[in-house]
């Protein structure tokens, strides 16, 4: 065997390093989208919730409007941020104002949970309690969703910043993902639904 020949076997060898290299950042990214797309799911679910809970807590709390105004308002928040973070999941302020609206969110379904015990026939309405269960199991979907996109994020970034696969993520432009994190996350809990 020729120089030439063991040359070619080393650089082949080399390319063939950098290949599998950048086929697993490119298999970690779609991972962590993959994951994203999970929570996407769960809180357009959750959204898609939240009218037919204003509206059948609307009958029962005529004089409450403002809090039902504020849990629609923090809806469309929190759309438009889920909105923004899908279109770019790498854009760290798409996920901080996500994070912000769905914290909103939570915090005015939670007030409108605890003005609903004020209105015994609301917490004895049956579509009342239906929805309230829905949106608290969507909330630990929610949670189990987030869970596993900061997982796959982390692993995603742990791969693009270890040598030498950083190197091909800087020649192939890999950027770095961003965690979807919830101030407050071990206070923050699905709302409380006694009905």
């Amino acid at each position: 065997m020729g120089t030439g020949t063991v040359l070619l076997i080393i650089f082949v060898g080399i390319i063939l390093f950098l290949v599998g290299l950048y086929n697993r950042l490119v298999a970690g990214r779609n991972a962590y989208k993959n994951a994203f797309a999970q929570i996407d799911v769960q809180l357009t679910r959750r959204h898609d919730l939240i009218p037919n809970l204003v509206e059948t807590a609307k009958g029962y709390m005529a004089h409450e409007r403002e809090t039902l105004e504020a849990v629609i308002n923090a809806r469309n928040a929190a759309v438009t941020g889920l909105s923004n973070a899908k279109a770019d999941p790498t854009d760290p302020d798409a996920m901080a104002q996500l994070a912000q609206a769905e914290q909103g969110l939570s915090g005015a379904l939670g007030r409108l949970f605890a003005l609903s015990e004020s209105y015994p026939d609301l917490k004895a309405n049956e579509n009342m309690m239906q929805l309230s269960e829905e949106i608290t199991t969507t909330e630990n979907k929610v949670s189990f969703a987030r869970q596993a996109f900061n997982d796959a994020v982390m692993m995603y970034n742990n791969l693009r910043e270890q040598f030498p696969s950083n190197i091909v993520a800087g020649w192939f432009n890999f950027t770095p993902a961003q965690l979807l994190e919830i101030e407050d996350e071990a206070k923050r809990e699905a709302p409380k639904v006694d009905f």
